[in-house]
């Protein structure tokens, strides 16, 4: 696991056990009036699901994890935000992801919380497979993860201008 980094208040990590016994380490230190907290779940909506498999490049995902929390604090006002994410095998139900950021307001929080589950999504080195009745599958990645980047990222072009 990666500590945070207290330059930065960024805190990345990529981890093989269940997130659940794993703590946030934001302080109480009077600075964060807002805490917004993202987990993700394995989910089944097919029916099928019996597990996720995922595996990453170990070095390049902590680095793009790394780059898109140093994207958000450019673009919001955030006191610290930590991204862990699992690999390895998953069961339905178990938490695979958590996105936490802390801000000085709601706002700033919520956005930056949305922004890094959206980019994560489409531009981290992160593979994935799923287990069903038919053994493993690869799981392609979604065309709407990429517009929901997209759309991040129009909205900086937009504001550049």
């Amino acid at each position: 696991m990666t500590a945070i980094n207290a330059e930065t208040d960024i805190r990345v990590a990529i981890i093989a056990e269940p997130l659940e016994g794993v703590p946030s380490v934001e302080g109480q230190d009077g600075r964060s009036g807002a805490e917004v907290r993202f987990s993700g779940r394995v989910r089944d909506e097919s029916g099928r699901v019996r597990a996720l498999f995922l595996e990453h490049y170990p070095g390049m995902t902590e680095n793009a994890l790394t780059r898109i929390a140093e994207h958000a604090r450019e673009r919001w006002t955030l006191n610290a935000i930590e991204i862990i994410h699992r690999i390895g095998e998953i069961q339905v139900g178990e938490e695979i992801v958590r996105v936490v950021v802390w801000a000085g307001h709601r706002h700033a929080a919520f956005e930056a919380c949305a922004f890094l589950m959206d980019i994560l999504k489409s531009q981290v080195p992160l593979w994935k497979k799923e287990l069903n009745d038919d053994g493993w599958h690869w799981v392609e990645a979604r065309e709407r993860d990429a517009e929901a980047a997209a759309r991040w990222m129009g909205a900086a072009s937009e504001r550049a201008r």
